[in-house]
This record gives structure tokens, C-alpha cells and sequence, in this order.
């Protein structure tokens, strides 16, 4: 039986190789990778870019990524929002190639996996840290503030792709606290007419900084501290200056898992850190502060910065 099982294996190999030579056939090996799905989707700007940017191969790899993908009308946008970028070609390539990592996450993450949180991108900020893409799926799906999802969960062979209206620009701390509805207090706060200290443009620069950012409960709870305090416009601005400036580290991008024992300069002044019972913060004023530690809130990483949500306002 060995014998004549053997004998039949090889006349099925000489039998499918001698059809192959007759009708002239060649075997043909189909691929569905991201940048398959990106061409079979009429994704033709974000080809281009993922050409320009070098990321090929990337996409193409094996693996599994989830990939977050412009329509040619949100590249479009992109392209008319910079007066000196007429086509693809036209934005330097180092831009672009962070901004694409930006669309990218590695692991497969399906619609049904979404959540409200942050999640790591393959592109990168300060000390090469992976910069944060918020997701916020109450209410409507939104990515990064203001991007919104057309078709999802189109299966690659080496993940899954998301269409999106909206090329992301990777965000600095300004414009993460912007998209925040958990940090409104905080941007009121920065955004005060009435100071003579331009928070906005200082955390606009290139830092890198360690922002402490209080939530709105935290605020609200300064402002419960003083009777004659119904809002924010009633606290006065030289205290509100003083504050804001005791939440800014200038000068370095501390990860939550980087921060130690000891005291840390800031803006105005100095604070120290405790992580003998959790991670905190203790302040010249004899506060302790809880750094609120979760997926949500904690190591938020811009392009020029570090933000972490804590419980209080700080006060120097």
C-alpha cells in the first residue's frame, strides 16, 4: 500500500506540472496588503504619498497594522491649506513621513475595539517617544479632534483600514488640550484675555515641556475654595498667571514611567515628586496631587511635549 500511495503522489506532481507546460500556465501569487487595499480603493493620493514617504515596504510587510486612510478629497484639503503645496511632491518628505506614521498603529484594531483613549502611533515626538492619537467614539467616532470615519474595518492581510475625511496632523500640547472637552477649564484658563503672559504662543514653541494639565473638576474646585470665585474671570489674573506657570515643566518631555523622587523646576517655581504611595505631586503650599494614571489621560505625547491629567490645580 506504501508502494502504490507513493507511486500515485508522484504521477499527481507529474500530471499538474506536464498541464501547467501544455496550456502555457504560470502561478500567480495574489497580495491584499494595506497598500493593495489603498490602490484597489481608488486611494491614489495616499499611494502617492505612502511612495513619496518611503513607507512601501512598511505597509507591505508582515505584521499587523492598523491604518487609518485619507480620501484623495482629504489630501486635497491638506494641499490647499498650505499655499506653497500644489501636489504630493510638494511637501518635504520628513513632513510627510510623519504625518503618515501618524495614520498608523501597530496590532490590528477593529471598529468594535474603539474606545475613548489615546493610542500609541508609529509616529514619533521628543526622546523618539510614539505620539498620541486620541479617539473619542461618545456622542459621534472622532480621531484626533476632528477626523471622522467613511468605511471601516476593510481587512488587509497584514491588518485593517479605516478611510478617513480628514489627513491628521500629528498635534503639539496645545492642541491636545484643545481636543479635550476633559481640559475646557485649563484652555479658558490659558486663553485668558486679560494676561500679559502669551501661554498659547510659549506652548506653541518647541519645548519640549511636561505639562501637569488639572481636568475640569480640578478647577472647579478652585474655584469652590474661594466664595467670592463664580468663575474664572474672578480669579485675578496675576494669580491665575502664577498658577498656569506652576504646571509647566520647559525644557524636557518626562514620560510618566521616567518621572522620580525629587524636586522638579517649573515654570514658577519648583514642585516635587512622590511615588512612595502612587504617583504625586507635592507642592510648595503643602498640597499632595494625585497624577491621574490611566489609558485616557496619562503620558499624552505631542510633538513638542508631554501631558498628564492630574486631580488639582496646583498652587505655587
Amino acid at each position: 500500500m506504501k508502494t502504490i500511495s507513493k507511486f500515485l503522489s508522484i504521477l499527481l506532481v507529474v500530471v499538474f506540472f506536464s498541464s501547467c507546460e501544455d496550456d502555457n500556465d504560470t502561478i500567480t501569487l495574489e497580495t491584499n496588503t494595506i497598500v493593495d487595499v489603498a490602490v484597489n480603493n481608488n486611494l491614489s493620493s495616499l499611494v502617492a504619498a505612502v511612495t513619496r514617504a518611503d513607507l512601501v515596504s512598511t505597509l507591505s510587510s508582515n505584521g499587523s497594522f492598523t491604518v487609518f486612510a485619507p480620501t484623495n478629497d482629504a489630501f486635497q484639503d491638506l494641499l490647499d491649506s498650505n499655499a506653497n503645496w500644489n501636489s504630493i511632491d510638494d511637501i518635504p518628505v520628513e513632513t510627510l513621513r510623519s504625518v503618515l506614521l501618524f495614520h498608523v498603529l501597530e496590532g490590528e484594531v477593529m471598529s468594535t475595539d474603539l474606545s475613548n483613549t489615546y493610542v500609541n502611533t508609529l509616529s514619533s515626538g521628543p526622546n523618539d517617544e510614539p505620539l498620541s492619537l486620541q479617539v473619542e467614539v461618545t456622542g459621534s467616532v472622532l480621531f484626533n479632534g476632528d477626523a471622522t470615519p467613511l468605511t471601516t474595518d476593510v481587512a488587509a492581510s497584514n491588518g485593517v483600514v479605516h478611510v478617513i475625511d480628514k489627513v491628521m496632523l500629528p498635534p503639539n500640547v496645545v492642541t491636545l488640550a484643545l481636543n479635550n472637552d476633559g481640559f475646557t477649564s485649563l484652555v479658558a484658563a490659558l486663553t485668558d484675555s486679560r494676561h500679559t503672559t502669551d501661554f498659547v504662543s510659549i506652548l506653541n514653541g518647541d519645548g519640549p515641556f511636561t505639562v501637569f494639565a488639572p481636568t475640569n473638576d480640578a478647577f472647579q474646585d478652585l474655584l469652590d475654595s474661594d466664595q467670592s470665585w463664580n468663575s474664572l474671570a474672578d480669579v485675578p489674573i496675576a494669580t491665575l498667571d502664577a498658577v498656569l506657570k506652576y504646571h509647566v515643566v520647559n525644557g524636557a518631555n518626562v514620560q510618566g514611567n521616567q518621572l522620580s523622587n525629587g524636586d522638579v523646576s517649573v515654570l514658577g517655581g519648583s514642585i516635587t515628586i512622590d511615588l512612595s504611595t502612587g504617583v504625586q505631586i507635592k507642592t510648595t503650599s503643602n498640597q499632595t496631587v494625585n497624577i491621574i494614571v490611566s489609558p485616557a489621560t496619562n503620558d499624552v505625547q505631542g510633538t513638542n511635549g508631554v501631558v498628564h491629567a492630574i486631580d488639582t490645580v496646583l498652587l505655587p
